[in-house]
């Protein structure tokens, strides 16, 4: 990028919107926070604004505990809280961000006529990048398979379809992806940095215009699909008797929960969580039963007298059912559990605040 973005107007900024989509799991947050790092070495500032249906996120936690400026969009997808997202968009301007990324709700979809092109009319105030949407190699050969959820599969490829740009993830530990019908397929490692300067030269260049795929969607089959998840968003507060670190919690919790779900065949579509403590902090996630945990943060932190533990899982399946396998692995770790908030539903139906669909 040659500059910071600016507007016809002398001395204001007009920074750019960049919308990060892709499905739950697809590594949307650690892509963001490597751009942010990139960003910041190019002499750039930047913002994010994360969006969930319930609160208590371990990606604003975690974007905090990184030292980055961002806000929250919560209680439905952006479609949902369109309103919403210009306020958030509106208030981080206050930090005079030359990039302001903007991440969806995993299992959203229909983002060009209902987010792209009501924000289009802001041009005055913003640039908007081409919708990037991400894919997990991993999770793109599942779907393929002939026993892939049609639910799941449903929001998938719906996602697929409306990319401006689509960028399989992951490179480091996938170097080979299957084919699923997108033109023009980016490779990038958020991990390792491979692709990540390049992707983000593409995606502020201009060159490729915003919500050009524009969707043909049954509004009814979409709230089904959204309403086979099980949606589970905890906090929670550990005073144990002896001192824990916040890999001494985290560690043996997430290979309960595993356990527990996949014994109950619930499939884990994400499962994230982050414990901090005034020894530092670690995040893990994994985004399918059985598989080895992502961790970031501090692995060696020492142990202390008091951790919060934010959780946020979406796994398919009904609620009630996952709330309970949550809350007995919750209290079976026997750590000194002395306050816990749990809130475990499928998401309501998508009804978005305004929808400009295709011409003609």
């Amino acid at each position: 990028m040659s500059g910071p973005p600016v507007s016809s107007k002398p001395g204001v900024f007009k920074p750019w919107i960049v919308l990060v989509g892709g499905f739950l799991g697809s590594g949307k947050t650690t892509l963001i926070l490597a751009a942010a790092r990139e960003l910041k070495r190019r002499g750039l500032r930047s913002a994010m604004i994360w969006n969930d249906q319930g609160k208590d996120l371990v990606d604003s936690r975690y974007a905090a505990q990184s030292g980055e400026h961002s806000g929250e969009v919560t209680g439905g997808c952006f479609c949902c809280r369109l309103s919403e997202l210009i306020d958030a968009i509106g208030d981080l301007r206050a930090h005079s961000p030359d990039v302001i990324f903007a991440e969806p709700v995993g299992s959203c979809t229909d983002l060009s006529a209902t987010v792209l092109r009501p924000l289009l009319e802001y041009s005055d105030s913003y640039r908007l990048s081409p919708l990037t949407v991400l894919v997990d190699p991993l999770r793109a050969r599942a779907m393929l398979e002939d026993d892939a959820g049609l639910d799941m599969c449903f929001l998938f490829e719906k996602q697929l379809q409306e990319a401006d740009l689509v960028c399989f993830t992951k490179s480091d530990l996938y170097p080979d992806y299957p084919e699923v019908g997108a033109a023009h397929v980016r490779q990038l490692s958020a991990k390792s940095g491979q692709g990540v300067a390049a992707w983000l030269d593409e995606v502020l260049s201009g060159a490729t215009a915003s919500g050009s795929q524009m969707l043909e969607i049954d509004y009814s089959q979409y709230a089904r699909a959204e309403a086979a998840l099980a949606w589970l968003n905890l906090r929670a507060v550990f005073e144990p008797e002896g001192m824990l670190s916040p890999a001494m919690l985290l560690g043996p919790l997430l290979d309960r929960l595993d356990a527990a779900l996949s014994a109950e065949k619930i499939p884990i579509a994400h499962l994230k969580a982050i414990v901090t403590s005034p020894a530092g902090y670690l995040k893990a996630a994994i985004v399918g039963n059985g598989q080895e945990p992502v961790i970031e943060g501090d692995l060696d932190a020492s142990p202390a007298g008091k951790l919060e533990l934010l959780l946020n899982l979406r796994a398919v399946g009904q609620p009630a059912h996952v709330r309970g396998i949550v809350e007995q692995e919750l209290y079976n770790l026997d750590s000194g559990l002395t306050q816990c908030a749990m809130d475990s539903f499928s998401p309501a139906a998508p009804v978005p605040e305004r929808r400009i669909p295709k011409a003609g």
